[in-house]
């Protein structure tokens, strides 16, 4: 056999061994903004910053997230100035959330970070689009919570996992791994 098809052969097997040896789901610790909180993302961390209207105030909010075996992980994060804005801006947040769920099944149930805020309580909420629906969004799940600061300011997170992940532990694992200070 000639060197270059001897050669082109042993690049094409190896690049297969590569891409089989690669895990769909690479998790890693991911700090997020600066407010303490740790989480695990399965793939290279995307960071982006943008102004989300939360109500009647425009709001900048930074963003930490992958996509990684058909889903997206994300975690959004502000600052409230003190508890009231707190509680009015994550009010708006999961309205203008559900807003966006269109005809979906939608089930919210409390949900539980250690070290997070009573109030605002932590929800989770997790959408499944309705099987008939044409061009139907992808599933969704996503967790809402705070946490008080030593300066009298509250960080306000939006966890989600939008699309079903390929491995059905995925998004247990992220959810599970969020770590407040």
């Amino acid at each position: 056999m000639p060197f270059p098809v001897l050669h082109s052969r042993f690049v094409l097997a190896a690049a297969a061994l590569v891409a089989a040896c690669s895990p769909t789901f690479n998790w890693r610790e991911v700090p997020v903004a600066e407010s303490g909180l740790i989480v695990l993302l399965p793939c290279k961390a995307d960071r982006a910053n943008r102004a989300l209207p939360l109500g009647a105030e425009s709001v900048q909010v930074d963003m930490t997230g992958c996509e990684a075996g058909g889903a997206t992980f994300a975690i959004a994060h502000a600052s409230a100035s003190g508890p009231e804005q707190a509680e009015a801006w994550l009010r708006a947040w999961h309205a203008a959330t559900r807003g966006q769920l269109g005809e979906a099944q939608v089930a919210e149930t409390p949900a539980s970070v250690q070290r997070a805020t009573a109030a605002p309580a932590p929800l989770r909420l997790d959408a499944q689009p309705r099987q008939q629906q044409q061009g139907a969004s992808a599933p969704v799940q996503v967790l809402w919570f705070a946490q008080s600061q030593k300066d009298g300011t509250v960080a306000l997170y939006q966890a989600t996992v939008l699309g079903k992940p390929s491995s059905p532990e995925a998004s247990k694992t992220f959810f599970e791994s969020l770590r407040l200070p």
